[in-house]
């Protein structure tokens, strides 16, 4: 693959890790496509090896994402309807004010659903907080396999 094929597949991998942090981008499926585009283009053993390391850590980190911050949710006693409720205000946040107005939009409409069963401002809060921290552990997560998955990227690179 010639120098710019790499730079314009390390941009879109570039991108595509922004896009887990900010949610605008379906920033994992960007680094794992580039990959893939990355092995099929050079076409060798070790790029297909390297696209299969990199599926498999992204895979692991996806299972990991949706399992372990909903242990934690659970355990503090945050319900999936709250949180429903929260992505719903996010999305609606996202539109009114971009990008920031999802994580105000998440806040605001998790707290508001634990107050409406709480009645209680304190517990609401603590609940929300919860959340917010499930949400974050969900995040880095996936911002750590995205980067092992560009680790592998890398290496095959260099080893191509």
């Amino acid at each position: 693959m010639s120098i710019g094929g790499l730079v314009l597949v390390a941009l879109v991998i570039a991108i595509g890790l922004v896009g887990i942090v900010v949610p605008i981008l379906p920033g994992g499926i960007l680094v794992i496509g580039a990959i893939a585009v990355w092995a099929f283009v050079v076409n060798t053993t070790v790029s297909w090896v390297v696209f299969a390391i990199a599926a498999a850590l992204y895979v692991a980190s996806q299972i990991i994402k949706y399992t372990w911050p909903v242990q934690r949710m659970r355990a503090a006693d945050v319900r999936t309807s709250v949180l429903v409720v929260g992505g719903i205000a996010g999305v609606v946040g996202f539109f009114v004010i971009p990008v920031i107005g999802l994580l105000i939009g998440f806040v605001l409409g998790v707290f508001v659903a634990e107050l409406s069963i709480r009645r209680d401002a304190t517990r609401a809060w603590v609940s929300t907080w919860h959340a917010l921290k499930g949400v974050a552990l969900s995040v880095g997560v996936e911002l750590a396999g995205a980067l092992l998955a560009t680790v592998a990227w890398v290496v095959g690179v260099v080893l191509t």
